[in-house]
């Protein structure tokens, strides 16, 4: 048995590798349709939207979500479009969150 699952997790792991390796070999040659390219440009806000919000609305100890992530995603979320700068971003959304776990809110 447990041999039969490192047999699954190789050969994953091969299909796996051969698919990202596929877009490196023929990615100079392949040319995808504008209106895949056009998607495509979505695709890091849809990932990183799909990493963040689950933290943010996590609910806290009361089943309610907590007030102080959402406030540091708010104030994230308005840095992020002013300043298109993901550190910049970054660093004012946990400035924010931390400011106010101190302050006890």
């Amino acid at each position: 048995m447990v041999e039969a699952a490192w047999i699954v997790v190789a050969l994953i792991g091969a299909g796996t590798l051969l698919e990202r390796a596929s877009f490196l070999v023929f990615g100079g040659r392949l040319q995808l349709p504008d209106v895949v390219q056009q998607g495509l440009r979505y695709v890091p806000a849809a990932v990183l939207s799909a990493l963040v919000l689950p933290g943010l609305v996590q609910p806290g100890s009361d089943g309610l979500p907590d007030a102080a992530r959402l406030a540091a995603g708010v104030v994230a979320a308005l840095v992020a479009w002013r300043t298109h700068g993901a550190l910049l971003t970054l660093v004012a959304g946990m400035a924010t969150l931390w400011l106010l776990r101190w302050l006890g809110l």
